[in-house]
């Protein structure tokens, strides 16, 4: 069309490359070929056409919420001479409804992260993991910290739920890992340690977490309850975390750890290479950041417990034994996450395992053989019945050896036979060896030999020799400096 405005048409049209035809054609109708195309009709009858407005939008308006799947069923219940192929047409139609009339959605607000202003904290269930601790399944949570300037990451094993020792531990062990404290503090609603709890108990855990982030300096948030986008900078890092921790395992072989500490130093080495891609920003950071205090402050919680006459006490549902010498005296229990530290006065006695209630809501227990043997010695029978009887054998093959004992034996012979063998373990320190002798012994089909095994785990120490030791007389001493002092004369 530019150069016929300077060239007669057929001039122009061979310029263009283009017949005389096509010139004349495109001078009369400059639309495309595929302007031209006229809309094309149904080509098949619309199944929606007699059901959709009439009865599809209404249930639309009425329930804005319900799911495209939901109305489907509906209709074929309603019609049944509806074709199930309808489905996919059902829900287009659907969805360029509600796009025109459907109600407004919520904006996500995406945010500007400064350095060292704001911490995030979230626990993740990591139950899909399938972590063993010596073939025991590891029912557990992490506490996951993250700084979403520069993205450092901390975590740690949670054994319980969502509680506010938990978190405490947690919160404090990232921090003091971070080298310093962000200007703001955001959790979710921790809805998960307060939903048991009555309004005065809630207050006090309120309480409790204000004044941690006031030790810290930290202006504590919370998110909305139930909106996780919200907390976002570190909920889309805990799936980014798990599965880097996924992998680990498979690159490792075996999800089966020998202990609790060796899974943590494994998750604590994975963190430790996520950290240092991020190596530049991380050591940016600690400038922005707040000076931590002199000392952690508190993370646990502390109640006074008496010792009962059974040898030991019960606390959160569980029943914990001590040595028997504490019966009736009263203790101050620090309760920890995964542990409990028992004092008397202010002397750290020992140091307990944390149990947890059973899923049921029955009481479980935490026993140790070593506080119970004495007694159990001058009444075996006691054993028979023993309401924490499984409890009390340190591995399994003590209670296959049991179980194998009853089956064959008078139950007062079997108890006897059982409690020696316990007390062999205790006097000779052989536990783990003797239950590898137990394990061979059931193997073989025979019954454990309580003589033959302490002979076997000798000396005894009745058997040992009596060694005397003869004071030195101190004129020894006299007659010792005489005679250096006569070479120094000489």
């Amino acid at each position: 069309m530019k150069l016929r405005q300077n060239h007669p048409f057929e001039v122009a049209a061979a310029k263009a490359d283009i017949s005389r035809a096509t010139g004349y054609r495109i001078a009369r109708d400059p639309r495309l070929p595929s302007q031209k195309t006229p809309p094309r009709d149904r080509r098949r009858p619309d199944p929606l056409e007699h059901i959709f407005e009439a009865e599809v939008v209404p249930l639309l308006k009425a329930a804005p919420g319900l799911r495209p799947v939901a109305i489907y069923d509906e209709m074929l219940r309603r019609h049944p001479d509806l074709s199930p192929g309808i489905r996919r047409t059902l829900e287009r139609r659907i969805r360029s409804w509600r796009a025109a009339h459907g109600e407004e959605q919520e904006v996500i607000f995406r945010q500007v992260h400064e350095p060292g202003r704001l911490g995030l904290s979230d626990f993740t269930d990591m139950s899909g993991i399938g972590v063993t601790i010596t073939g025991q399944p590891l029912p557990h949570l992490l506490y996951h910290f993250r700084l979403p300037w520069s993205g450092f990451e901390h975590a740690h094993v949670i054994l319980g739920g969502e509680s506010y020792v938990a978190l405490a531990e947690g919160l404090q062990n990232a921090l003091w890992s971070a080298g310093g404290v962000p200007h703001q503090h955001r959790s979710d609603s921790l809805s998960a340690a307060f939903r048991n709890l009555d309004a005065e108990a809630r207050s006090d855990l309120t309480r409790r977490y204000d004044a941690l982030c006031a030790h810290y300096r930290m202006v504590p948030t919370r998110n909305n309850k139930g909106v996780a986008h919200e907390n976002g900078a570190i909920e889309s890092a805990h799936g980014h975390l798990k599965a880097a921790i996924r992998d680990a395992l498979l690159m490792r072989g075996s999800a089966d750890f020998a202990d609790l500490g060796a899974y943590r130093g494994f998750v604590d080495e994975i963190l430790g290479r996520r950290n240092a891609a991020q190596g530049k920003r991380i050591a940016a950071e600690p400038a922005y950041l707040q000076a931590l205090p002199a000392h952690r402050t508190t993370d646990f919680e502390e109640v006074i417990i008496t010792v009962s006459s059974t040898g030991g006490f019960t606390l959160r549902k569980v029943f914990y034994t001590v040595p028997s010498r504490l019966i009736g005296h009263r203790l101050r229990v620090r309760l920890f996450d995964d542990r409990l530290e028992v004092f008397m006065g202010g002397t750290l006695q020992m140091t307990l395992p944390r149990g947890r209630a059973r899923p049921d809501g029955r009481h479980d227990q935490v026993v140790s053989y070593h506080h119970v043997i004495h007694s159990l010695r001058r009444k075996p029978m006691a054993l028979l019945n023993l309401v924490y009887r499984d409890k009390l054998f340190p591995r399994p093959a003590y209670r296959r050896a049991f179980e194998a004992l009853v089956a064959h034996l008078p139950e007062k012979l079997a108890c006897k036979i059982t409690v020696e063998l316990l007390a062999l373990a205790h006097d000779r320190g052989c536990e783990r060896e003797l239950a590898e002798e137990l394990d061979a012994v059931l193997e073989a089909g025979q019954l454990p030999d309580p003589v033959a095994l302490r002979r076997m785990f000798a000396p005894d120490p009745a058997d040992l020799p009596t060694v005397s030791v003869l004071q030195v007389s101190l004129e020894s001493y006299d007659a010792l400096v005489a005679t250096a002092c006569i070479g120094e004369m000489a």
